[in-house]
C-alpha cells in the first residue's frame, strides 16, 4: 500500500450503487468488504427506490 508523506494510509474505497459517492474502508467492514455496496444505512434502504425510478417507462 502506498503511504503519503503524513504516514497514514491510503484506505480503498469504493462508490455507492445508489448515491455514487465514495466511501472509505472501514474496521467493521474488514469481513466482508468484498460484498459492500452501500455508504450507508439510509443508502441501502433507498435502493429499491432508486431503482423504481430508473426502471420505469416514460409516459408519451
Amino acid at each position: 500500500m502506498n503511504y503519503p508523506t503524513n504516514g497514514k494510509k491510503i484506505l480503498d474505497f469504493k462508490i455507492c450503487v445508489v448515491c455514487f459517492k465514495p466511501f472509505s474502508y472501514r474496521k467493521k467492514w474488514r469481513n466482508c468488504w468484498d460484498d459492500v455496496k452501500y455508504c450507508s444505512e439510509k443508502c441501502r434502504r433507498k435502493k429499491n427506490e432508486r431503482n423504481i425510478n430508473y426502471s420505469s417507462k416514460p409516459t408519451s
